[in-house]
Protein backbone atom coordinates (compact mmCIF):
# COMPACT_ATOMS: atom_id res chain seq x y z
CA UNK A 1 0.00 0.00 0.00
CA UNK A 2 1.09 3.59 -0.52
CA UNK A 3 1.51 5.50 2.71
CA UNK A 4 -0.38 8.77 3.32
CA UNK A 5 1.37 12.11 3.09
CA UNK A 6 3.78 12.53 5.99
CA UNK A 7 3.82 15.78 7.92
CA UNK A 8 7.47 15.51 8.89
CA UNK A 9 8.74 16.46 12.35
CA UNK A 10 12.24 15.00 11.99
CA UNK A 11 14.08 18.28 11.39
CA UNK A 12 12.55 20.06 14.38
CA UNK A 13 13.26 17.10 16.62
CA UNK A 14 16.81 16.79 15.34
CA UNK A 15 17.61 20.46 15.94
CA UNK A 16 16.37 20.04 19.51
CA UNK A 17 18.25 16.81 20.22
CA UNK A 18 21.67 17.96 18.97
CA UNK A 19 21.69 20.84 21.46
CA UNK A 20 21.73 18.33 24.33
CA UNK A 21 25.26 17.21 25.18
CA UNK A 22 25.27 13.40 25.34
CA UNK A 23 28.96 12.62 24.85
CA UNK A 24 29.90 9.22 26.27
CA UNK A 25 33.08 8.52 28.24
CA UNK A 26 35.13 5.34 27.69
CA UNK A 27 36.96 5.83 31.00
CA UNK A 28 33.78 5.81 33.07
CA UNK A 29 32.72 2.47 34.63
CA UNK A 30 29.06 3.44 35.01
CA UNK A 31 26.08 2.77 32.73
CA UNK A 32 25.36 5.10 31.15
CA UNK A 33 28.95 6.26 31.14
CA UNK A 34 27.75 9.86 31.49
CA UNK A 35 24.62 10.81 33.38
CA UNK A 36 23.88 13.61 30.89
CA UNK A 37 22.78 11.03 28.32
CA UNK A 38 19.66 10.60 30.44
CA UNK A 39 18.77 14.25 29.78
CA UNK A 40 17.99 13.31 26.20
CA UNK A 41 16.37 10.05 27.28
CA UNK A 42 13.92 11.98 29.47
CA UNK A 43 12.95 14.21 26.55
CA UNK A 44 12.39 11.21 24.28
CA UNK A 45 10.18 9.60 26.93
CA UNK A 46 8.16 12.82 27.34
CA UNK A 47 7.66 13.19 23.59
CA UNK A 48 6.64 9.54 23.14
CA UNK A 49 4.11 9.75 25.95
CA UNK A 50 2.76 13.02 24.56
CA UNK A 51 2.23 11.49 21.11
CA UNK A 52 0.41 8.51 22.61
CA UNK A 53 2.96 5.72 22.31
CA UNK A 54 2.49 2.89 24.84
CA UNK A 55 4.72 1.25 27.47
CA UNK A 56 7.24 4.07 27.45
CA UNK A 57 10.05 4.06 30.01
CA UNK A 58 13.69 4.84 30.61
CA UNK A 59 15.37 2.36 32.94
CA UNK A 60 18.10 3.02 35.51
CA UNK A 61 20.80 2.37 32.89
CA UNK A 62 19.48 4.99 30.48
CA UNK A 63 17.81 2.65 27.96
CA UNK A 64 14.53 3.93 26.51
CA UNK A 65 11.86 1.38 25.55
CA UNK A 66 8.50 1.99 23.90
CA UNK A 67 5.74 0.07 22.10
CA UNK A 68 3.54 1.04 19.16
CA UNK A 69 0.56 -1.37 19.21
CA UNK A 70 -0.46 -3.45 16.21
CA UNK A 71 -3.13 -2.19 13.80
CA UNK A 72 -3.71 -5.51 12.04
CA UNK A 73 -5.39 -8.83 12.76
CA UNK A 74 -2.43 -10.68 11.24
CA UNK A 75 0.18 -12.44 13.35
CA UNK A 76 3.16 -10.26 12.45
CA UNK A 77 6.63 -10.82 13.97
CA UNK A 78 7.47 -8.05 16.42
CA UNK A 79 10.15 -5.78 14.97
CA UNK A 80 12.09 -2.96 16.56
CA UNK A 81 13.91 0.17 15.45
CA UNK A 82 17.02 1.29 17.33
CA UNK A 83 19.26 4.35 17.51
CA UNK A 84 21.74 5.50 20.12
CA UNK A 85 21.65 8.66 22.20
CA UNK A 86 25.34 9.25 22.86
CA UNK A 87 27.81 11.11 20.69
CA UNK A 88 31.47 10.31 20.15
CA UNK A 89 34.14 11.10 22.76
CA UNK A 90 36.40 12.12 19.85
CA UNK A 91 34.93 15.61 19.49
CA UNK A 92 33.02 17.96 21.77
CA UNK A 93 29.23 17.83 21.71
CA UNK A 94 28.79 20.76 24.10
CA UNK A 95 26.92 23.87 22.91
CA UNK A 96 26.25 22.55 19.41
CA UNK A 97 25.12 25.32 17.07
CA UNK A 98 23.13 23.61 14.28
CA UNK A 99 22.84 25.58 11.04
CA UNK A 100 20.53 24.80 8.11
CA UNK A 101 22.09 25.66 4.75
CA UNK A 102 18.92 26.04 2.69
CA UNK A 103 18.79 25.00 -0.95
CA UNK A 104 22.42 23.92 -1.16
CA UNK A 105 23.78 24.87 -4.59
CA UNK A 106 27.04 22.93 -4.56
CA UNK A 107 30.53 23.97 -3.61
CA UNK A 108 32.22 24.20 -0.22
CA UNK A 109 30.52 25.01 3.07
CA UNK A 110 32.44 27.37 5.37
CA UNK A 111 31.39 26.91 8.98
CA UNK A 112 30.81 30.32 10.60
CA UNK A 113 32.02 29.70 14.18
CA UNK A 114 35.44 28.56 12.94
CA UNK A 115 36.01 29.56 9.33
CA UNK A 116 39.04 27.27 9.10
CA UNK A 117 36.55 24.38 9.15
CA UNK A 118 35.44 23.97 5.55
CA UNK A 119 33.31 21.09 4.29
CA UNK A 120 34.87 20.73 0.88
CA UNK A 121 32.91 19.09 -1.89
CA UNK A 122 36.00 17.24 -3.11
CA UNK A 123 36.34 15.57 0.28
CA UNK A 124 32.64 14.84 0.76
CA UNK A 125 31.55 13.09 -2.43
CA UNK A 126 27.94 12.63 -1.33
CA UNK A 127 27.49 16.41 -1.46
CA UNK A 128 27.39 16.04 -5.23
CA UNK A 129 23.93 14.50 -4.86
CA UNK A 130 22.60 17.11 -2.45
CA UNK A 131 22.09 20.10 -4.73
CA UNK A 132 18.76 21.73 -3.97
CA UNK A 133 18.54 20.04 -0.57
CA UNK A 134 18.85 21.58 2.88
CA UNK A 135 22.11 20.67 4.63
CA UNK A 136 22.47 20.81 8.41
CA UNK A 137 25.93 21.33 9.93
CA UNK A 138 27.31 22.47 13.26
CA UNK A 139 29.03 25.84 13.57
CA UNK A 140 32.56 24.48 13.27
CA UNK A 141 33.68 24.14 16.91
CA UNK A 142 31.81 20.92 17.76
CA UNK A 143 30.51 17.82 16.09
CA UNK A 144 26.89 17.98 14.95
CA UNK A 145 25.57 14.78 16.49
CA UNK A 146 23.85 13.44 13.39
CA UNK A 147 25.48 10.19 14.52
CA UNK A 148 23.04 9.15 15.81
CA UNK A 149 20.51 11.86 16.63
CA UNK A 150 19.42 11.85 12.99
CA UNK A 151 18.35 8.25 13.58
CA UNK A 152 16.57 9.22 16.81
CA UNK A 153 14.67 12.02 15.05
CA UNK A 154 13.72 9.74 12.17
CA UNK A 155 12.39 6.97 14.41
CA UNK A 156 10.47 9.53 16.47
CA UNK A 157 9.01 11.05 13.30
CA UNK A 158 7.93 7.59 12.13
CA UNK A 159 6.42 6.84 15.55
CA UNK A 160 4.42 10.05 15.34
CA UNK A 161 3.19 9.00 11.89
CA UNK A 162 2.03 5.57 13.08
CA UNK A 163 0.15 7.06 16.04
CA UNK A 164 -1.61 9.65 13.87
CA UNK A 165 -2.39 7.16 11.07
CA UNK A 166 -3.97 4.10 12.70
CA UNK A 167 -5.37 3.10 9.30
CA UNK A 168 -1.86 2.09 8.19
CA UNK A 169 -1.50 -1.63 8.83
CA UNK A 170 1.48 -2.88 10.80
CA UNK A 171 2.31 -5.30 13.58
CA UNK A 172 3.65 -4.47 17.04
CA UNK A 173 6.62 -2.10 16.72
CA UNK A 174 9.15 -1.69 19.50
CA UNK A 175 11.51 1.26 19.92
CA UNK A 176 14.91 1.03 21.58
CA UNK A 177 17.19 3.98 22.27
CA UNK A 178 20.56 3.05 23.75
CA UNK A 179 23.38 4.84 25.59
CA UNK A 180 27.12 4.35 25.09
CA UNK A 181 27.13 2.90 21.57
CA UNK A 182 30.11 5.04 20.64
CA UNK A 183 32.26 3.38 23.31
CA UNK A 184 31.18 -0.15 22.40
CA UNK A 185 28.77 -0.67 25.30
CA UNK A 186 25.49 0.14 23.61
CA UNK A 187 23.75 -3.15 24.37
CA UNK A 188 25.67 -4.21 27.49
CA UNK A 189 22.59 -3.86 29.70
CA UNK A 190 19.71 -4.04 27.22
CA UNK A 191 16.71 -5.95 28.58
CA UNK A 192 15.73 -8.34 25.79
CA UNK A 193 12.60 -9.49 27.62
CA UNK A 194 11.42 -5.92 27.94
CA UNK A 195 12.23 -5.27 24.29
CA UNK A 196 10.24 -8.35 23.30
CA UNK A 197 11.07 -8.34 19.59
CA UNK A 198 12.24 -10.91 17.03
CA UNK A 199 13.92 -8.78 14.36
CA UNK A 200 15.14 -5.21 14.14
CA UNK A 201 16.88 -2.41 12.31
CA UNK A 202 19.39 0.12 13.57
CA UNK A 203 18.93 3.51 11.92
CA UNK A 204 22.56 4.55 12.05
CA UNK A 205 23.91 4.49 8.49
CA UNK A 206 25.35 7.02 6.12
CA UNK A 207 24.51 7.39 2.42
CA UNK A 208 20.93 7.71 1.20
CA UNK A 209 19.55 4.30 0.27
CA UNK A 210 22.21 2.23 1.98
CA UNK A 211 21.58 -0.92 3.96
CA UNK A 212 24.51 -2.53 5.73
CA UNK A 213 24.28 -6.24 6.44
CA UNK A 214 27.95 -6.85 7.14
CA UNK A 215 30.32 -5.38 9.69
CA UNK A 216 33.85 -5.88 10.87
CA UNK A 217 34.66 -8.61 13.33
CA UNK A 218 36.40 -6.85 16.17
CA UNK A 219 38.78 -7.55 19.04
CA UNK A 220 40.53 -5.34 21.52
CA UNK A 221 44.18 -6.04 22.31
CA UNK A 222 46.39 -4.87 25.16
CA UNK A 223 50.17 -5.35 25.15
CA UNK A 224 51.60 -5.14 28.65
CA UNK A 225 55.35 -4.56 28.86
CA UNK A 226 57.61 -5.07 31.86
CA UNK A 227 60.87 -3.17 31.51
CA UNK A 228 63.87 -2.68 33.77
CA UNK A 229 63.97 0.46 35.89
CA UNK A 230 67.16 2.11 37.10
CA UNK A 231 68.23 5.52 38.35
CA UNK A 232 68.69 7.58 35.17
CA UNK A 233 72.04 8.85 36.42
CA UNK A 234 73.39 5.32 36.72
CA UNK A 235 71.32 3.53 34.07
CA UNK A 236 73.97 2.68 31.49
CA UNK A 237 73.74 -0.97 30.56
CA UNK A 238 70.89 -1.50 33.01
CA UNK A 239 67.74 0.45 32.11
CA UNK A 240 65.25 -1.00 29.62
CA UNK A 241 62.48 1.59 29.42
CA UNK A 242 59.03 0.08 28.99
CA UNK A 243 57.86 3.37 27.50
CA UNK A 244 60.51 3.22 24.79
CA UNK A 245 59.78 -0.45 24.11
CA UNK A 246 56.07 0.38 23.71
CA UNK A 247 56.96 3.21 21.35
CA UNK A 248 59.15 0.91 19.27
CA UNK A 249 56.37 -1.66 18.98
CA UNK A 250 53.95 1.00 17.74
CA UNK A 251 56.56 2.36 15.32
CA UNK A 252 57.18 -1.16 13.97
CA UNK A 253 53.54 -1.73 13.02
CA UNK A 254 52.96 -1.73 9.23
CA UNK A 255 52.17 1.67 7.76
CA UNK A 256 51.54 0.82 4.10
CA UNK A 257 49.03 -1.88 5.02
CA UNK A 258 47.16 -3.14 8.08
CA UNK A 259 46.53 0.39 9.36
CA UNK A 260 43.39 2.58 9.11
CA UNK A 261 45.33 5.16 7.06
CA UNK A 262 46.21 2.67 4.33
CA UNK A 263 43.21 0.32 4.13
CA UNK A 264 39.74 0.39 2.63
CA UNK A 265 36.99 -1.94 1.45
CA UNK A 266 37.36 -5.39 2.97
CA UNK A 267 40.91 -4.82 4.27
CA UNK A 268 41.37 -5.15 8.01
CA UNK A 269 43.76 -3.33 10.31
CA UNK A 270 45.57 -3.15 13.65
CA UNK A 271 45.22 0.28 15.25
CA UNK A 272 46.90 1.55 18.46
CA UNK A 273 44.51 3.75 20.44
CA UNK A 274 46.61 4.59 23.48
CA UNK A 275 49.91 4.20 25.35
CA UNK A 276 50.38 4.64 29.08
CA UNK A 277 52.97 3.72 31.66
CA UNK A 278 56.41 4.47 33.04
CA UNK A 279 59.96 3.14 32.77
CA UNK A 280 59.17 -0.08 34.63
CA UNK A 281 55.79 -0.93 33.08
CA UNK A 282 53.79 0.28 30.09
CA UNK A 283 50.81 -0.83 28.06
CA UNK A 284 49.51 -0.31 24.54
CA UNK A 285 45.79 -0.48 23.78
CA UNK A 286 44.87 -1.50 20.24
CA UNK A 287 41.84 -2.47 18.20
CA UNK A 288 41.99 -5.27 15.63
CA UNK A 289 39.49 -5.40 12.75
CA UNK A 290 38.70 -7.68 9.82
CA UNK A 291 35.62 -9.01 8.03
CA UNK A 292 36.55 -12.62 8.77
CA UNK A 293 37.59 -14.30 11.98
CA UNK A 294 40.49 -15.88 10.10
CA UNK A 295 41.74 -12.44 9.09
CA UNK A 296 41.32 -11.21 12.65
CA UNK A 297 43.40 -14.05 14.08
CA UNK A 298 46.06 -13.52 11.40
CA UNK A 299 46.40 -9.84 12.33
CA UNK A 300 46.71 -10.74 16.00
CA UNK A 301 49.42 -13.27 15.19
CA UNK A 302 51.32 -10.59 13.27
CA UNK A 303 50.91 -8.16 16.16
CA UNK A 304 52.47 -10.73 18.48
CA UNK A 305 55.35 -11.23 16.02
CA UNK A 306 56.02 -7.48 15.91
CA UNK A 307 56.17 -7.33 19.70
CA UNK A 308 58.49 -10.35 19.82
CA UNK A 309 60.85 -8.80 17.25
CA UNK A 310 61.19 -5.66 19.37
CA UNK A 311 61.44 -7.31 22.80
CA UNK A 312 64.29 -9.61 21.74
CA UNK A 313 66.56 -6.57 21.86
CA UNK A 314 65.74 -6.11 25.55
CA UNK A 315 66.87 -9.28 27.39
CA UNK A 316 65.65 -8.12 30.80
CA UNK A 317 62.17 -7.20 29.62
CA UNK A 318 59.03 -9.14 28.72
CA UNK A 319 55.56 -8.64 27.31
CA UNK A 320 52.13 -10.26 27.31
CA UNK A 321 49.22 -9.74 24.91
CA UNK A 322 45.63 -9.95 26.09
CA UNK A 323 42.91 -10.26 23.44
CA UNK A 324 39.30 -9.42 24.25
CA UNK A 325 36.47 -10.20 21.83
CA UNK A 326 34.34 -7.14 21.06
CA UNK A 327 31.90 -8.19 18.30
CA UNK A 328 31.64 -10.37 15.21
CA UNK A 329 30.45 -9.85 11.63
CA UNK A 330 26.64 -9.82 11.78
CA UNK A 331 26.36 -11.23 8.26
CA UNK A 332 26.87 -14.69 9.77
CA UNK A 333 23.53 -14.27 11.54
CA UNK A 334 21.67 -12.28 8.88
CA UNK A 335 22.38 -14.92 6.23
CA UNK A 336 20.12 -17.22 8.26
CA UNK A 337 17.21 -14.74 8.06
CA UNK A 338 17.31 -13.34 4.51
CA UNK A 339 13.85 -11.76 4.79
CA UNK A 340 15.16 -9.17 7.28
CA UNK A 341 17.54 -7.71 4.71
CA UNK A 342 15.14 -8.33 1.81
CA UNK A 343 12.33 -6.34 3.46
CA UNK A 344 14.75 -3.52 4.24
CA UNK A 345 15.86 -3.29 0.62
CA UNK A 346 12.24 -3.39 -0.57
CA UNK A 347 11.36 -0.58 1.85
CA UNK A 348 14.16 1.62 0.52
CA UNK A 349 13.07 0.97 -3.05
CA UNK A 350 9.45 1.73 -2.16
CA UNK A 351 10.66 5.10 -0.88
CA UNK A 352 11.77 5.92 -4.41
CA UNK A 353 15.47 5.27 -3.82
CA UNK A 354 17.84 2.81 -5.43
CA UNK A 355 18.94 0.52 -2.57
CA UNK A 356 22.65 0.06 -1.91
CA UNK A 357 23.65 -3.05 0.04
CA UNK A 358 27.13 -2.75 1.46
CA UNK A 359 29.53 -3.54 4.26
CA UNK A 360 30.41 -1.15 7.05
CA UNK A 361 33.97 -0.69 8.26
CA UNK A 362 32.82 -0.55 11.84
CA UNK A 363 30.11 -1.93 14.07
CA UNK A 364 26.65 -0.97 15.30
CA UNK A 365 24.40 -1.91 18.19
CA UNK A 366 22.81 -4.24 15.65
CA UNK A 367 26.06 -6.16 15.30
CA UNK A 368 25.90 -7.40 18.86
CA UNK A 369 22.10 -7.61 18.95
CA UNK A 370 22.28 -9.98 15.99
CA UNK A 371 24.42 -12.36 18.04
CA UNK A 372 22.05 -11.94 20.99
CA UNK A 373 19.26 -13.46 18.88
CA UNK A 374 17.86 -10.34 17.22
CA UNK A 375 18.97 -10.17 13.56
CA UNK A 376 19.47 -6.48 12.93
CA UNK A 377 20.92 -4.84 9.78
CA UNK A 378 21.69 -1.13 9.61
CA UNK A 379 19.61 1.37 7.60
CA UNK A 380 20.80 4.78 6.40
CA UNK A 381 20.11 7.81 8.59
CA UNK A 382 21.84 10.27 6.23
CA UNK A 383 24.65 11.11 8.65
CA UNK A 384 28.02 11.99 7.13
CA UNK A 385 31.57 12.74 8.39
CA UNK A 386 30.64 11.58 11.87
CA UNK A 387 32.85 12.08 14.94
CA UNK A 388 34.21 15.40 13.70
CA UNK A 389 33.46 19.08 13.24
CA UNK A 390 32.53 18.63 9.58
CA UNK A 391 29.63 16.30 10.27
CA UNK A 392 26.52 16.98 8.21
CA UNK A 393 23.11 15.60 7.30
CA UNK A 394 20.51 16.42 4.67
CA UNK A 395 16.92 17.21 5.68
CA UNK A 396 15.62 15.44 2.58
CA UNK A 397 17.69 12.31 3.33
CA UNK A 398 16.24 12.27 6.83
CA UNK A 399 12.74 12.36 5.39
CA UNK A 400 13.53 9.42 3.13
CA UNK A 401 14.80 7.50 6.16
CA UNK A 402 11.46 8.13 7.87
CA UNK A 403 9.61 6.80 4.82
CA UNK A 404 11.84 3.74 4.81
CA UNK A 405 11.11 2.99 8.49
CA UNK A 406 7.38 3.21 7.80
CA UNK A 407 7.68 1.04 4.72
CA UNK A 408 9.61 -1.62 6.61
CA UNK A 409 6.81 -2.01 9.14
CA UNK A 410 4.18 -2.15 6.38
CA UNK A 411 6.12 -4.77 4.39
CA UNK A 412 6.43 -7.04 7.42
CA UNK A 413 2.63 -6.82 7.83
CA UNK A 414 1.97 -7.48 4.16
CA UNK A 415 4.12 -10.61 4.21
CA UNK A 416 2.74 -12.01 7.45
Amino acid sequence: MSIPQIKHTATERFLKYVKIDTQSDPLSPTCPSTEKQKNLGKILVEELIEMGVKEVEMDENGYVYATIPSTTDKNVPVIFFCSHMDTSPDCSGLNVNPIIHKNYNGGDLVLPDDTSEIIRMKDHKDLEFQKGNDIITAGGTTLLGADNKAGLAEIMDAANFFVTHPEVKHGVIKLLFTPDEEIGRGVDKVNLDKLGASFGYTIDGETLGSLEDETFSADGATIHIKGVSAHPGFAKGKMESAIKIASEIVAALPKDRLSPESTSGKEGFVHPTGIKGNVEEASIDLIVRDFTDEGLFSHEKELNAVAESVIKNYPGSSFTITIKEQYRNMKVVLNQYPQVVQYGLQAIERSGIKPIKRSIRGGTDGTRLSFMGLPCPNIFAGEHAFHGRQEWVSVQDMHKAVETIINIACIWEENA
